[in-house]
């Protein structure tokens, strides 16, 4: 008989107690939009702050294969992971609020899963047999939760099935999960995020159709563990049992998550309700020592000391439709300015303007001198590019900071090349494949995916390394001059223009390490305070607890115009 190896004191101690691997799905009630991003988001900073390695993933139930090819307008921003998978825009919640990549395995779409088992089939990876929705969507599901739990080498997956329980699209993802309930049934919990309207003309919280979206929910064979219950205001101890008692769940498990100024709040918010302790209890797991969200306290708290504004005009194109204002197209923008705001310890009063607004009549150009800062977004296509053009050049000309992001840049080359060079006819063959002076041209080996009709999934995607040079402004901003960002575009800088653009006064600072993509366009200083383009994407990896260099370089400069003016 074998005698089992002795253990020194020290080794029992620092053993860590195993568990099977627990799975957390995060559902929508009653309407879209509430929020589920961000609760999840939230979800996932509380338990890694308590040392518990996680992993975040979506479910889109679109049969898109990814987001790539969605409009921003109606989808809201297509956010690039290193890998290059275009995705939806709460992935970019999920890094924002973890300070960390994701994997591609994070991310599934009905397209996705659909796709897969119809080429396994068709090259009889099935072994004939007649495949059909179950089991075999059902188990490719699984698998892809499971797969995204290993590649993280996680203990806890937490999964957001986006649309509403009631919706056609997501069934297959939910039963999915009730599959993985029956055979972990300690290791699998249900939160619901679901909506209590208050109707202006009653001033009564309601309750019915959260309960209506739970019992939809158990048809399904799911019984919800937690309700996340949003709203205008907080819900009462009086709704809380009335939602318990009719939801067959502990009042505990009922968490108040009502309208904030800050997103940021919310993994404080629910921390306060000791949702981390009832996910704790729920999943069969002994608290463990962590950072207790200390970081992110004093972030959160910081933000709210900040009273100096710089001012911040985003010039785009997706702000408008109808008769209604967007933000979401930009989101990841919009936040990296507010991260390198607070890291320059002021407030970023961010001012959206329509391109299109400078680029017939007689635009009003003395509106811009109120803005400390003026920064222009990727994009594709010929709607506002004009008034961009326009825009620019006034911020060029009168010392206005500026940042270009991806076609940003672009513009910014071409205006440069336009008005400083007298290169009349300068364009972009994404306009004009037949302009006189063609300063930004389709990538070699695009041309032939554009040819084909191949668009999805097809641009220079992911994450690239550039090289900067030194002294200037991006290697200041940086500190360091090789950096890796990511990168979603189809055309680049020609390089037959490439000297004479240099010589002409505007530097490449950046460029790809065998130098023929051009990542980064700028002024030497002596010639503007900061007048910066990106190819590539900062805001993708601009975060609450490490703000983006550039971004923060940019509100220094629009700081120290507003001080200088003052």
């Amino acid at each position: 008989m074998k005698r089992k190896p002795i253990r020194t004191t020290k080794e029992r101690r620092v053993k860590k107690k195993k568990f099977n691997h627990k799975y957390i799905f995060v559902v929508g009630g009653v309407m879209s939009g509430v929020g589920k991003g961000i609760a999840t988001s939230s979800i996932g900073t509380l338990l890694q702050s308590k040392g518990f390695t996680i992993n975040l993933a979506k479910v889109d139930p679109y049969l898109n294969v990814d987001a790539g090819t969605m409009n921003p307008t109606e989808h809201g921003e297509v956010f690039v992971l290193n890998s290059g998978l275009e995705t939806d825009q709460d992935m970019g919640n999920y890094e924002r609020f973890l300070n960390r990549d994701v994997l591609e395995a994070d991310y599934m779409t009905s397209g996705m899963v659909y796709k897969h088992v119809i080429e396994k089939e068709r090259n009889l990876g099935y072994g004939g047999k007649c495949v059909e929705a179950v089991p075999h969507i059902r188990n490719e599901i699984v698998h892809r939760y499971e797969q995204a739990a290993r590649l993280n080498k996680s203990e806890i997956s937490i999964i957001e099935i986006g649309g509403t329980v009631g919706d056609y699209q997501n069934i297959m993802f939910i039963e999915a999960a009730r599959y993985l309930k029956i055979k972990h049934p300690d290791d699998v919990v249900f939160i619901m995020v679901s909506y209590l309207p208050i109707p202006s003309k009653i001033g009564e919280m309601k309750t019915r159709p959260t309960q209506n979206a739970v019992n939809q929910l158990a048809s399904y064979g799911v019984h919800t563990d937690i309700i996340v219950a949003r709203s205008e205001k907080a819900v009462d101890q009086r709704r809380k049992e009335k939602i318990a008692i009719a939801c067959n769940i502990p009042e505990t498990n009922v968490v108040s998550a009502p309208d904030i100024d800050s997103v940021y709040d919310v993994p404080l918010n629910f921390e306060q309700d000791k949702l981390g302790e009832i996910l704790m209890k729920s999943l069969k797991l002994e608290p463990r020592k962590g950072d207790g969200l200390v970081e992110w306290k004093k972030f959160a708290k910081g933000i709210k000391t900040y009273t100096e504004e710089v001012n911040i005009a985003i010039v785009g194109k997706y702000f408008t439709t109808g008769d209604f204002v967007l933000t979401d197209a930009y989101i990841s923008v919009l936040e990296a300015v507010k991260y390198s705001a607070w890291a320059n310890r002021v407030k970023a009063k961010i001012h959206t303007i329509n391109a299109r607004d400078f680029e017939t009549g007689k635009p009003d150009y003395g509106t811009l001198d109120q803005y400390d800062g003026i920064l222009v977004p990727g994009g594709f296509g010929e709607s506002g590019i004009e008034g961009k053009l326009n825009v620019i050049r006034y911020a060029r000309e009168n010392k206005i900071p500026y940042l270009g992001l991806c076609y940003g840049m672009q513009l910014m080359t071409i205006e440069y090349a336009r008005n400083v060079l007298g290169l009349t006819g300068a364009q972009t063959a994404e306009i004009n494949p037949k302009a006189a002076h063609l300063i930004i041209d389709i990538m070699p080996d695009q041309k032939k995916k554009i040819a084909e009709g191949n668009y999805g999934g097809s641009m220079r995607l992911g994450l690239y390394t550039a090289k900067l040079r030194k002294g200037s402004v991006a290697a200041e901003a940086y500190g360091t001059t090789t950096i890796k960002e990511r990168h979603r575009h189809r055309y680049e800088v020609n390089p037959k223009y490439i000297e004479q653009i240099e010589k002409g006064g505007l530097v490449f600072s950046g460029k790809s390490p065998d130098g023929t993509l051009m990542e980064i366009a700028e002024l030497p200083r002596a010639e503007h305070p900061f007048f910066l383009g990106s190819q590539f994407h900062p805001e993708f990896l601009a975060r609450p607890l490490s703000p983006h260099p550039l971004f923060t370089e940019f509100i220094k400069a629009a700081k120290a115009k507003k001080n200088k003016r003052a």
